[in-house]
């Protein structure tokens, strides 16, 4: 296997599973191109599964809804609210997953004429999930159940005065669940923890889809409603998908066929809201997970993370082309105001860590002039740059710190924050995996640190930066053909990466800087054939000198390949996120196995 152990970026670089044998088997055995070959290997995928894996169904990996604890009981009390005519609210959470998973509620009901009303929390205000003063108004609104969505499972204080009041709660989340179960009439949560379910990787909006699938298919045999249209349950997909890749969960089995299914669903544009804001993004190519993680997303999070909160489920469910494009226009704005909060703050950011100097295990730090809204793209900057577990702090004028953490694989900071939470350390807070939020004291700050360093050595020392590489190219292998081959590996996010190859032996010309911080040059090869490449945010980095300087000298580039598509035409490109000169890298792509051999001839052909 070929290894490097250092790159450019001080990053080792690991083949993700390269096997020539297997490759050319499923190349020949299912009509794929050699690159499609080697990554499906690299994901697990044998001749077998990919078919599967290639057009995921829905259908292939749902189960019964009602294998998950409550679930019964949650249908049944909402059955009983609409039969008595109770007023219904839904909470939610003011991401992307919990307006998505509010629209797709608040849309279901609609299609079978039921007003139900929807309550998002402000994120300076109020903070994350039901809070007491909210349930307090929601019951002296008339409000006879509440339904939360990507949220609620940690909400004890507040459900528990819902409970005083007398107002029914029916959590619908997937956050990491505590011992201690909230005072509701039902907990749908794969992750609670006494729950079996498959399905801890669903986003909120995931589960949220299983309920209205156990919920419609109570409505069929439900004589309240059998002279009413149901609602196509797949229609709904196209919001399932965006929560889905907004929410960063892995995109494997049933993630990956909601998000698949989804996607198809989006193209039909079928839905108001959605299809003004993909015109108002100037979206009109076949849209992929990536325009909902990075185009779509971002705008619909904008009004929760500096606005108003609720602007996201208002776009996800007008259907007032009026009201859409005026929503557009806010969104928009509040986007590009969270855009300088965020580079403000990350600059300041990078100062604190560097007065740090030696990097510990984990990084916190933390501001009082911070906008809230911005820290978990904040701390997610930070855990790329340094490749530590962070937490970004935005403190308010009493000294509490509203925290957002990001993690790095083999840390579950979900997990290590519930455990702070029990000791004391929090004064809230959960999450998953690769994520989670805090409510802190700012003279616990260190005690917090203390305790994250000490549970984070227990797990050895870390590890250096690895980019997974699924292929070892020659440029003359590359054209548009290829990268298009690559779109049936789609959808691309967590869980199932975009696919990285290496280029081998080229050299960089005619490198110059665009934008503000981006390096652009062309590859070429002794073998013939050049193609464009650009590295993004790349000056002034180690990966920008070697491009821009370099003269010429011989290299090993890591990178992801797309079609560019510009004035009518469309030629490949390599996306540049690291490389190595070929003298500073030792053995690296030296030895040759028959492995090798088979990848480069069925990568040639």
């Amino acid at each position: 296997m070929h290894i490097l152990d250092s790159s450019l970026l001080k990053k080792s670089w690991r083949p993700r599973g390269l096997d020539g044998f297997s490759s050319l088997k499923i190349q020949q055995e299912n009509d794929v191109s050699s690159l499609v070959a080697d990554c499906l290997v690299g994901r697990g995928i044998n001749c077998q599964s990919v078919s599967t894996f290639l057009n995921p169904k829905v259908r292939d990996f749902l189960q019964d809804p009602s294998h998950l604890k409550d679930m019964d009981r949650a249908v049944d009390r909402t059955l009983e609210a609409l039969e008595k005519k109770e007023k219904i609210v839904v909470f939610g959470d003011y991401d992307v997953d919990g307006a998505t998973s509010s629209a797709l509620l608040k849309r279901f009901f609609q299609e079978i004429s039921i007003d139900i009303s929807v309550y998002i929390p402000d994120r300076l205000t109020e903070g994350y999930g039901p809070n007491i003063t909210a349930m307090q108004n929601l019951s002296r609104q008339g409000a006879g159940l509440v339904i939360t969505v990507d949220c609620g499972t940690s909400a004890h204080a507040a459900l528990e005065e819902a409970e005083r009041l007398g107002l029914d709660v029916i959590v619908l989340d997937h956050h990491a669940g505590e011992a201690k179960r909230p005072p509701v009439t039902a907990l749908v949560n794969p992750n609670r923890v006494d729950e079996e379910s498959p399905y801890t990787y669903l986003a909120g909006v995931g589960v949220t889809f299983l309920f209205l699938i156990a919920l419609h298919r109570r409505l069929r045999g439900c004589s309240f409603f059998q002279k009413k249209k149901l609602p196509d349950l797949l229609s709904f997909l196209d919001l399932v998908a965006l929560g889905t890749v907004c929410d960063v969960v892995p995109l494997k089995e049933l993630n990956r066929a909601l998000v698949f299914q989804g996607l198809r669903v989006l193209t039909q544009r079928d839905k108001l809201g959605l299809r003004t804001l993909m015109d108002h993004c100037g979206l009109q190519e076949k849209p992929a997970a990536y325009h909902l993680g990075f185009i779509l997303g971002p705008r619909i999070n904008a009004g929760g993370r500096v606005g108003k909160a609720s602007l996201g489920v208002d776009l996800l469910t007008t259907d007032n082309p009026c009201r859409a494009r005026e929503i557009c226009e806010k969104l928009e704005a509040f986007n590009q105001e969270r855009q300088f909060l965020e580079a403000q703050a990350l600059e300041e950011a990078h100062q604190k860590v560097s007065a740090l100097g030696v990097l510990p295990s984990v990084l916190i730090v933390g501001e009082s002039g911070w906008h809230p809204g911005v820290i978990g793209i904040v701390a997610g900057r930070l855990k790329d740059h340094y490749f530590r577990p962070t937490f970004v702090l935005a403190y308010d004028e009493k000294g509490i710190g509203k925290g957002s953490g990001r993690s790095v694989p083999g840390i579950d900071l979900g997990q290590l924050v519930q455990k702070a939470k029990h000791l004391g350390l929090v004064e809230a807070g959960g999450g998953h995996p690769m994520a989670a939020g805090i409510t802190i004291q700012k003279e616990k700050v260190p005690a917090f640190t203390n305790f994250l360093v000490t549970e984070i050595s227990t797990l050895g020392p870390p590890k250096m930066p690895e980019l997974s590489y699924d292929s070892i190219l020659t440029i003359n292998a590359v054209d548009v053909d290829l990268i298009e081959s690559l779109d049936k590996m789609g959808p691309f996010g967590q869980g199932n990466p975009s696919p990285k190859v290496i280029l081998k032996e080229v050299k960089a010309l005619k490198a110059t800087v665009v934008g503000q911080h981006h390096v652009r040059c062309y590859l070429s090869s002794p073998l013939g054939g050049s193609l464009e490449a650009i590295a993004f945010r790349a000056f002034e980095t180690p990966l920008g000198e070697a491009l821009l300087k370099g003269q010429g000298r011989m290299m090993h580039v890591y990178g992801g390949l797309k079609n560019n598509e510009w004035n009518g035409g469309i030629r490949p490109q390599l996306i540049l996120e690291d490389a190595v000169f070929v003298e500073e890298a030792g053995s690296f792509l030296l030895s040759r196995t028959p492995s090798d051999i088979l990848c480069e001839k069925s990568s040639a052909s």
